[in-house]
């Protein structure tokens, strides 16, 4: 019986089954995913908001209730600026609220049912969210100075937190929704990137943003400003060679023992990584106690967003491969590349390779080509000997010792050697008198003079003897 239940079942949906077209329209419309547990079962906290919640997922939850007071107290400080009814508001948002429905995947049946409720959250939490980004950016002059969230104090003890949250894949809004706030409040539309600067300004302050059109939400803003130079160009160099083969790159250290030089990229995108010329170039990261989280959700969207791309995912890969322990963590910090923010060198290694877990890398990822060649640097004859010289003698200082001392007395076995034979190729006979050195001539002394005296004569000789 319940065999033919379900059959009948199947054979209903089978005839209201809608066409590819339609399903194609269905997937085009999520933006916003909830996050299985074969995901979060490895960081628990880096997908659960701590200080507020935005959207369906989190809504409700007990540690999370604190915030819905200061929402309210938004919505009103919103309204009041605008001189709009809210009747208004609710108005325009009816008119897409499926659609801000299918902006989740999945949406709980009672969320789908209970229109109203919906919409009363979105409202509460969309503008909640733009005055949290106006007052970040901007001075709000209609909040009060001891506000505990809209204030200078808000800013410095509870905006970092709000950040964190607003960038977790299950905490997101639809940009749709922000941007039908909006309209309502001015009176005509804006331009699709008023409410991307806005973002931007809030999450990186003091850097020029600039251009990224039409965006999901707040997360995929963040990620597009990380990836948003040197792209496409990169992208099709990856994929035209080189599909296959080994990939794994050796870590900053042993590179560097190779001969590879590594030095800051003229930009902070994800992208601009490049190799030329034994040069390594890498953006400039800055690793902070909120870096594990964002990746994480950075990840997560690209592995749920089909169609969001890559370059999130495959710039931690390759992070994890040249990172293996403290020494590559340090080296790259002399180099300016790694900003450290959470304290040790071994915690940022820790951090890198935790987060390359259960990772799925696309073979046509743009850093596979510079990976490849990379490798191919390292494999030349003269680089792998400078390397085995460099690991094995220059790393220990006793060792390094040894050496000198070991061609110290190579040299002077040379010199002995050199001694020893060369006597029996040149014999003394053979080989020429040395030099002696000449001394100076002295003058012969000159004979005595003979006396101009006669000589005494001698007594006669006595004749009559």
């Amino acid at each position: 019986m319940a065999e033919n239940n379900w059959v009948i079942e199947m054979s209903k949906k089978l005839e209201n089954m809608p066409d590819t077209s339609s399903e194609a329209e269905r997937w085009k419309k999520r933006s916003i995913y909830k996050v299985p547990s074969c995901v979060t079962n490895l960081n628990k906290k880096a997908y659960i908001p701590q200080s507020v919640s935005f959207g369906p997922y989190h809504h409700g939850q007990y540690h999370l209730q604190s915030m819905e007071e200061h929402k309210q107290r938004a919505l009103l400080h919103f309204l009041k600026r605008s001189n709009k009814p809210l009747k208004l508001f609710i108005d325009s948002l009816s008119q897409v609220v499926q659609l801000l429905k299918d902006s989740y995947d999945p949406l709980d049946a009672d969320w789908q049912e209970d229109t109203d409720g919906f919409l009363q959250m979105m409202i509460l939490d969309g503008c909640f969210m733009i005055e949290i980004l106006r007052v970040a950016t901007d001075v709000l002059d209609d909040y009060d100075a001891n506000d505990p969230v809209f204030s200078n104090h808000g800013k410095l003890y509870i905006m970092p937190y709000v950040m964190r949250d607003m960038l977790m894949l299950q905490n997101q809004l639809p940009m749709l929704l922000l941007d039908r706030l909006l309209a309502v409040e001015c009176g005509q539309e804006k331009d699709e990137d008023f409410v991307n600067h806005l973002i931007l300004k809030f999450c990186f302050p003091n850097t020029p943003v600039s251009s990224l059109g039409k965006c999901l939400h707040v997360l995929d803003v963040y990620r597009k400003n990380l990836i948003q130079k040197h792209g496409d160009r990169d992208r099709r160099r990856g994929r035209s060679r080189h599909k296959s083969g080994d990939n794994i790159i050796r870590s900053a250290t042993e590179l560097d023992e190779a001969g590879i030089r590594f030095k800051k990229s003229k930009t902070k995108s994800l992208k601009d990584i490049s190799f030329r010329g034994g040069v390594l170039r890498l953006p400039v990261i800055v690793v902070n106690d909120a870096t594990e989280y964002i990746f994480l959700n950075l990840m997560a969207f690209e592995r749920f967003h089909i169609g969001a791309g890559n370059e999130v995912t495959s710039y931690i890969y390759f992070m994890d491969n040249i990172i293996d322990s403290e020494r590559d963590v340090a080296l790259l910090y002399s180099r300016g590349i790694i900003q450290n923010a959470i304290g040790s060198d071994k915690a940022v290694a820790k951090l890198f390779n935790s987060l390359s877990k259960d990772i799925t890398l696309d073979p046509n990822s743009s850093l596979d080509f510079l990976e490849k060649r990379v490798n191919a640097y390292c494999k030349k004859a003269w680089n792998e000997w400078r390397a085995n010289l460099i690991h094995t003698y220059f790393r220990n200082p006793w060792a390094m010792l040894s050496l000198v001392a070991a061609v110290f007395l190579f040299a002077l076995t040379i010199v002995q050697t050199v001694y020893t034979i060369y006597p029996y190729y040149h014999p003394s006979g053979d080989s020429p008198a040395p030099a002696v050195p000449q001394l100076p001539v002295l003058p012969p002394a000159s004979p005595p003079v003979p006396s101009l005296k006669s000589p005494p004569k001698s007594p006669p000789l006595n004749r009559h003897r």
